[in-house]
């Protein structure tokens, strides 16, 4: 969310999807009932610190850390919302006063709040007490949001283990106090989601997400077995591909593989963002990376799609829409298609609240590309195209591959290579990049960056001074790749 975006919130009423609330000292006593309601029905923003009319009464200055450590922690608490839908509220300033902006998304299951569950309309909350109305809803989100079909036959075993550590690394890096650090493997499956009970049945078990976030590749394949990330390079073979990435593994790691393929195959170009130096490519195709993962109907047999041109990049997945034709990114109601699968990725750091994708991206991209516009379009599948520099992108893995593997010495193992030829494709789209830089990318110490510079002498070389300085491609690994590297 950006404060532009609020700004034109404030001016409207409020409606199904917009809630203001005075909030000058504490979060109010019938927010959760709020909450509750848009994750029932079709998600939302509640605004803290407005008046009824839109007006900006603020939130004391005192009062802003302690009602978001509430808020997160009662999103969190079952005795509070059950099942728990962590929530994380931003705070901006407006006309020098500050207001707390809660993004509560649409859910795929249903929630309650004091034992008691809330549906949203256009006047407001409302109670839902009759169990014809319950079942309606709960079948309602049952067949919308397919991620969270049980599969009572799932098991603990049936997940990647190594994945658990991974993922409260991620967590960590995100926010070192997030209350799921605290609890073991089972537990967060439970809080987070992918584990849940079905009232309406009796079933209960780990979910269709639970099984594409973290599952073993052989039963995501048992499960939904055409699922698949087709990532292909098409600039001189435009008929079939140049380069081509198959994904079949779980989302945590496939979002992995597919920035790594962007990484090696897009221009960047960075630029200041405050005093902070950051890769706009990086910025931009993560977004784009993780909604591809996201918000694709995974029970539906198309393919992902995520496909490299000289000129643009084109994605494509399977959707479950909630409208047609291309998205407005200056007008648009954001709407999940996974809410569970969404939320994990926030919570490890990869996404950040509904619809920040489209605006990031759109955002960027004249300082990226320099020309045209990111365009979004809904319907049966959800189209993304984004333009490119206008330096041609090139097809170097088999040129990289031949040069690095007739540069080093025989002795160098598999493993080592592999770094090898991955810091000569990270050195061609960014140069000048220093030593710790290249340690942190690749999760290894400088001391053996610095060996790995060695390895390959004829092919990089330092540049500047030790503190300002950093690595570039020689001139005969310029040569090698057919591009001209300026000073």
């Amino acid at each position: 969310m950006n404060p532009e975006r609020i700004k034109r919130l404030l001016k409207q009423k409020e409606n199904l999807h917009l809630e203001f609330k005075e909030a000058a000292t504490a979060l109010p006593g019938n927010l959760f009932e709020t909450i509750c309601g848009m994750l029932n029905r079709d998600g939302g923003d509640i605004l803290l610190g407005v008046d009824d009319n839109g007006n900006v009464s603020g939130v004391d200055d005192n009062a802003v850390t302690k009602m978001i450590t509430d808020l997160v922690n009662l999103s969190n608490n079952p005795q509070k919302l059950d099942p728990p839908f962590i929530l994380f509220p931003q705070v901006y300033d407006i006309n020098s006063r500050k207001i707390i902006h809660i993004q509560a998304p649409a859910s795929s299951q249903v929630h309650k709040t004091g034992k008691i569950i809330y549906d949203r309309s256009n006047d407001g909350d409302f109670k839902v007490e009759q169990p014809h109305r319950i079942a309606e809803m709960a079948n309602r989100k049952r067949n919308h949001y397919t991620e969270g079909i049980i599969y009572p036959a799932l098991r603990m075993e049936d997940f990647k283990q190594e994945l658990f550590p991974k993922v409260r690394n991620l967590i960590r890096s995100n926010n070192p106090a997030h209350p799921w650090l605290a609890l073991d493997d089972l537990q967060m499956m439970e809080i987070s989601g992918l584990w849940k009970k079905d009232y309406l049945n009796g079933q209960e078990g780990f979910t269709l997400a639970a099984a594409l976030l973290l599952g073993k590749e052989e039963v995501i394949q048992q499960i939904v077995p055409h699922y698949k990330i087709d990532a292909l390079v098409r600039i001189n073979n435009v008929e079939r591909y140049d380069d081509r990435l198959y994904i079949r593994t779980n989302l945590v790691e496939a979002y992995e593989l597919l920035m790594d393929f962007v990484s090696r195959h897009l221009p960047d170009k960075f630029y200041l963002k405050g005093d902070q130096r950051i890769s706009l490519r990086n910025t931009i195709f993560r977004e784009i990376a993780a909604n591809l993962i996201i918000h694709r109907e995974y029970t539906n047999a198309a393919p992902g799609t995520f496909v490299i041109y000289a000129d643009r990049v084109e994605t494509e997945n399977a959707n479950n829409p909630h409208g047609e034709g291309p998205i407005d990114p200056a007008n648009f109601v954001p709407f999940p298609k996974n809410p569970l699968i969404a939320k994990f990725f926030i919570q490890l750091g990869r996404a950040e609240e509904l619809g920040s994708g489209i605006l990031t991206t759109s955002r960027l991209m004249k300082e990226y590309a320099g020309k045209g516009k990111a365009v979004f379009i809904e319907g049966g599948t959800f189209k993304t195209i984004i333009p490119l520099p206008g330096e041609k992108v090139m097809v170097v893995d088999d040129t990289v591959n031949d040069t690095v593997n007739d540069t080093v010495n025989d002795t160098v193992n598999d493993t080592v290579k592999k770094r090898l030829k991955q810091i000569i494709h990270h050195l061609r789209h960014n140069p000048g990049l220093r030593i710790n830089e290249l340690a942190e990318k690749y999760n290894v110490s400088e001391v053996t960056i610095k060996r790995d510079m060695q390895k390959i002498r004829p092919l990089v070389e330092y540049k500047g001074s030790q503190k300002t300085g950093g690595y570039f491609l020689t001139d005969y690994m310029l040569s090698k790749l057919g591009k001209e590297q300026n000073d």
